[in-house]
């Protein structure tokens, strides 16, 4: 029998009896069946206390307060405003944009409702969606001086959307920056003394070599990051939108979800694992189990140490989320992008909403490859991400996708395999399978299964607005 781990990679100094009572409390109104008689007097104390928690910076606690008084009284647009609040300090943007929409249609003429919302959607980089909202405020609020300040960052993004669009190339137009790199043209500095890529071949020896170097926070010369980014995404090219994989008898499959870097939270983003048969759950529960970390780059490297580095033995699928948020994202991609030109078969890689222009925009990623290599690098990796494959299948049985299930039914894997994904994700219109595969785990609030034996301690995670 094959054997599957998966780590969800997302706590940094990971805290396993608060973990555990966090999603307990998360998880007790809907798991545990629990009501709560309504009680205004109580849901204003406790509002009180979510209050002084989020003051203190304690925006988890102050979620779980703040949803103690939406139970006690739902009827509160404060009370739904303020916990998209804490959620938007958590940069769960689909969980404070639901929240404040419900604080919105409590009470229409709720500024804050709007505010909390048009942040959440500016945040996410849906400028239009927030214009919206922040005009909303002004009508509201004409003399609220921060509505007045994002609402002028709105229009300016909005403005500076429109011109683009006025002067885009049209896609069958335009010419890819990967063929117009030659990195062999590219000469090597004799000064230079980092890793090295002896010909066409990216062997282990260099992928061990650059590794040492990120260590020691150095960098690789642009000819061999060209190398590795151009061969990879001719790799990538070839794939379909989704990978089917098979793991033979005898042997393990590992999986990791994000390890982009973020330090200053706790929450998850979701690997979402779907298993298509019922009777499938013993076997998952015995040979499945979630490792949770906070990872940038050095972590990334402590998984590799305590799991063993990808090989044809030891196969990986990185299931998306690989940059933003942190100060090491380059090194974390050009080290999965390596080891995929190395052995394709022992890297698998998928993509998730951080692979894209607009996320790398806003949460640093861009930033970071101008300073440390240049404005090329950032449109071959927006390239690039565009090639990575948006689903897989691991033996006909597991289905590993980064953002969840889809909000319409009767989606196929024959419809996610005809999906052209060599796009950015469309910013608006009407539903998108390619949006469904990226992104959904920002949209859907989370309902949390947690199965503990002896052997193994892991979480299955089921978006119960859709699957319930």
């Amino acid at each position: 029998m094959y054997r599957i781990k998966a780590w969800i990679c997302y706590l940094f100094s990971f805290n396993l009896a608060y973990f555990i009572d966090a999603f307990r409390q998360l998880v007790r109104p809907t798991i545990m069946g629990e009501t709560a008689s309504p009680d205004p007097e109580r849901a204003e104390e406790i509002k009180l206390l979510a209050n002084e928690a989020f003051k203190a910076h304690k925006y988890s606690q102050a979620i779980d307060l703040y949803t103690q008084a939406i139970e006690l009284n739902g009827s509160n647009a404060v009370y739904w405003a303020n916990r998209a609040f804490a959620h938007t300090k958590l940069e769960e943007y689909g969980s404070a944009i639901q929240d404040a929409t419900k604080a919105i249609e409590i009470d229409p003429k709720y500024s804050k409702g709007y505010y909390r919302r048009g942040a959440a959607y500016l945040a996410m980089g849906k400028f239009k969606e927030a214009l919206k909202d922040f005009q909303q405020v002004k009508k509201i609020c004409p003399n609220d001086p921060d509505a007045k300040k994002k609402l002028k960052e709105c229009e300016k993004a909005v403005q500076k959307l429109k011109f683009e669009e006025a002067i885009a190339v049209h896609d069958a137009e335009r010419r890819s920056i990967a063929d117009s790199i030659d990195f062999h043209t590219i000469d090597v500095e004799p000064t230079y003394a980092g890793a090295r890529i002896e010909g066409e071949i990216v062997t282990l020896e260099f992928v061990k070599n650059m590794i040492d170097d990120f260590r020691n926070q150095k960098c690789l010369h642009k000819r061999y990051a060209y190398q590795i980014i151009l061969q990879t995404m001719q790799m990538l090219r070839a794939l379909p939108s989704l990978v089917d994989i098979n793991v033979t008898d005898g042997k393990h499959f590992t999986v990791c979800g994000d390890v982009h870097g973020q330090v200053n939270m706790f929450y998850i983003l979701v690997l979402f694992v779907l298993i298509t048969e019922a009777s499938r759950f013993p076997f998952v529960k015995e040979n499945l189990f979630f490792y949770f970390d906070k990872l940038q780059f050095y972590d990334l490297l402590n998984i590799f140490e305590l799991n063993g580095l990808p090989s044809e033995d030891n196969p990986y699928l990185f299931n998306g989320d690989f940059v933003d948020r942190g100060s090491f994202s380059l090194e974390v991609i050009l080290t999965l992008f390596a080891f995929k030109c190395m052995s394709p078969s022992a890297m698998y890689l998928a993509r998730g909403n951080h692979e894209s222009k607009n996320m790398n925009k806003i949460y640093g990623f861009e930033g970071e490859v101008k300073s440390k290599l240049s404005d090329t690098f950032v449109e071959l990796f927006a390239e690039v991400f565009c090639c990575l494959p948006l689903a897989h299948v691991i033996n006909n049985k597991v289905f590993v996708v980064h953002g969840g299930l889809f909000s319409v039914d009767g989606v196929k894997l024959s419809d996610i395999r005809s999906i052209d994904r060599f796009c950015e994700p469309p910013e608006e219109g009407k539903y998108h399978m390619l949006i469904a595969c990226l992104f959904f785990h920002l949209i859907y609030q989370m309902k949390l299964i947690v199965y503990v034996n002896l052997r193994v301690f892991f979480i299955f995670i089921f978006y119960w607005d859709i699957a319930t």
